[in-house]
């Protein structure tokens, strides 16, 4: 899908279909919905009627005015709203033809459904439900979305990630998780389907990019809102002029009547809303994030804490067994079986490298016939084996096999604690192992910082977004790496509680909090972070669980979604400056020239010096449409984002957008002026 955004912004095929959306879109009951644009459209058809009666030779001119006059402000009342309709049709056909793309992807592909037998019969894809399992192989398209209970593949996801590159799932962990549509490459892998026809990640994925899942976030609402009770002020103002120009005895024409209300009316910002909004999930769609709403990307502009994991995140991940270090007395041979044994049930990275590191040697004929395999979990942070001899060994975090040793009595020895925190003090991860509840030695992993991370956290920082790395290192480990990477905060030894109860309490604080995880023990701290960014390659309750989900499973991503939010709240709240500052001009280009005839003294208002009331009315009622065309590439683009700090960023919009919305319209108003006058 990252393909899409290297073409124009502007395709022949998508400004065809936004053309007719933009005429269908007329409808009142469409319409209805943006209040701003309603009112427009009423006035363009009072304009119609008006043009109408005004050709019958005995109507009032004073009231009606012209028809050829009356007929050029219907013409541009009516390209106001169908410039504001296209800025709509546009983004949503942008969505539409991504969605487009993805159908052709989803297709009712063959399934090899396995049978509680082991027999496998050919079924379709639409016959699968949730529950019930099938086997792939090299070549097969994987017909729905589900988790690998069985091997290993490598797996092509272009055609929902738009990258080439194969990557890797296999059974256990948290990257077990596949989707439907994707092809397998080698391997073969059973797998069983977590959704039920119709909810596949993929018919999400459509309707999300099409729109049709597309709520009004609450910041739009807030503002449509506002933007309404504008139009009432504004409906008031010009009910009030009548009694005024009847008492100064100016007549003034419905047309100008009309002219004067659309164009205090804050148009612009009414026109572009909806695009805007629309364009800010199609943006973080480019970037291969999918969001479940558009208020995700919107509180992603708004964030104060992002928890980052350090494994994948900061630093390389799979950390790998570099050293052993057996206790006294220990010998290295004995150690280095103790370790192997105890990491046989790890199905970790770190457990593999230990094996790895071990050697060929070291495994052979090791047995663990009649034993008892305990794996490794996030409670525990321990993996061990019950040997049919009765011993009982265990590998874990220091402070977990610490504590076992403790409770059965064993103090650690002197040396272990000081081989754990040189361990620590170097950036590395002090795995400790135990036989029968005593240590008899550490093993050392050691990970890599990703470079040029802490250039992006100083990135956030300036954004004024507080990092925080969760860790299960104990805590010299974890600020080692908190310190060379530049993040704000740690929280080390963490468990996945540990996650949640930080979120909570940075909530409770008022403030608004991201995570990316994609585990399901990640699920109930995704749940309750306001921005949950799941990985696709996490499982089905990670993915279920946030509200955002990250194609490319980068966990680096968060920055990214964060400029995204940042870009949609800037960009709704400059086009909103602009507009209203765009009433200015138009309040000086009109109102003098409604009353100028009656009241001299309102010649010095009018400081453009329009040619004549008419030329004045209609050089404002056509700037007025034309800005909206003018300002589609900008809604769609979104406005830049520099990480410059908000008070900075608040001093240069306001600059660019409120002063610039005050000159611009005067310098166009004056252009259209002097076109005008050659005709009126």
């Amino acid at each position: 899908m990252k393909n899409t955004s290297k073409k124009g912004l502007f395709q022949p095929e998508l400004v065809r279909a936004a053309l007719w959306q933009s005429v269908v879109k007329l409808d009142p009951r469409q319409m209805f919905r943006n209040p701003v644009m309603f009112t427009v459209e009423v006035g363009t058809a009072i304009m119609l009627v008006v043009t109408l009666l005004s050709m019958n030779p005995a109507a009032d001119t004073a009231t009606l005015g012209h028809p050829g006059y009356n007929f050029v402000v219907f013409v541009l009342l009516l390209l106001t709203v169908l410039f504001a309709n296209f800025a709509e049709a546009f983004a949503e056909a942008r969505g539409k033809a991504q969605a487009e793309s993805l159908r052709k992807t989803r297709k009712d592909t063959p399934a090899r459904k396995l049978g509680a037998d082991g027999n496998v019969t050919l079924v379709s894809s639409s016959l699968l439900r949730r529950g019930d399992r099938f086997v792939c192989e090299a070549g097969d398209i994987i017909p729905t979305d589900g988790e690998i209970t069985e091997g290993l593949a490598t797996i092509d996801e272009s055609a929902i990630t738009g990258e080439s590159a194969p990557v890797i799932r296999e059974a256990g962990g948290d990257k077990s998780s596949v989707t439907g549509g994707t092809k397998v490459l080698s391997d073969r892998i059973v797998v069983q389907v977590s959704v039920q026809p119709g909810e596949s990640f993929l018919d999400k994925m459509i309707a999300l990019v099409e729109g049709a899942s597309r709520q009004k976030t609450p910041n739009e609402i807030a503002l449509t809102i506002l933007l309404a009770g504008f139009t009432i002020v504004f409906v008031i103002v010009c009910v009030t002029l009548k009694p005024f120009a009847d008492y100064a005895n100016t007549p003034i024409s419905i047309a100008a009547y009309v002219s004067l209300f659309v164009c205090l009316i804050p148009t612009t910002i009414g026109g572009l809303l909806s695009a805007i909004g629309i364009a800010g999930m199609d943006r973080a769609l480019r970037a291969n994030v999918i969001t479940k709403s558009g208020k995700a990307v919107e509180t992603a502009g708004d964030l104060d804490v992002l928890l980052l994991d350090k494994t994948g995140t900061i630093t390389i991940g799979n950390r790998k067994a570099t050293h052993f270090y057996p206790s006294a007395g220990i010998k290295e041979s004995e150690f280095i079986r103790y370790a192997v044994l105890s990491s046989l049930a790890d199905e970790t990275p770190e457990g593999k490298s230990i094996v790895e590191l071990a050697g060929k040697e070291a495994t052979q004929g090791l047995s663990v016939d009649g034993a008892r395999l305990i794996k490794f979990s996030a409670e525990t942070r321990s993996s061990g084996v019950d040997m049919s001899d009765g011993a009982r060994i265990r590998k874990g975090a220091f402070d977990a096999i610490r504590n076992l040793a403790a409770k059965a009595g064993n103090p650690l020895p002197p040396a272990t604690e000081t081989q754990v925190s040189d361990i620590a003090k170097q950036g590395g991860t002090p795995l400790v192992v135990a036989l029968n509840e005593k240590v008899v030695g550490v093993i050392e992993l050691q990970d890599i910082i990703k470079p040029g991370i802490r250039e992006r956290f100083e990135r956030l920082r300036r954004m004024g977004v507080k990092t925080v790395m969760v860790t299960g290192d104990n805590p010299l480990t974890a600020k080692y790496i908190a310190n060379v990477a530049g993040v704000d905060d740690f929280i080390a030894e963490a468990k996945p509680e540990d996650k949640m109860n930080y979120i909570r309490a940075e909530q409770e604080q008022g403030k608004l909090v991201a995570m990316m995880g994609d585990g399901t023990n990640d699920a109930p701290a995704l749940a309750q972070a306001d921005v949950g960014v799941a990985m696709n390659s996490g499982t089905q309750a990670a993915k279920e669980a946030g509200n955002m989900v990250d194609l490319d499973n980068d966990p680096t991503k968060l920055i990214e979604i964060v400029e995204i939010g940042k870009q949609l709240l800037m960009t709704r709240g400059t086009l909103t400056t602009f507009s209203i500052a765009n009433d200015v001009a138009k309040y000086f280009a009109i109102v003098p020239a409604l009353f100028m005839t009656a009241i001299p003294a309102l010649q010095h208002l009018n400081i453009m010096r329009l040619a004549s009331p008419e030329s004045a009315i209609l050089s404002a009622v056509i700037f007025n449409a034309l800005i909206i065309p003018a300002l589609i590439p900008l809604a769609l683009k979104g406005v830049a984002y520099k990480p410059i700090g908000a008070s900075a960023l608040l001093r240069r919009n306001l600059f660019i957008y409120g002063l610039g919305g005050v000159v611009v319209p005067f310098v166009g108003i004056k252009l259209i002026d002097l076109l005008v006058a050659m005709v009126f």
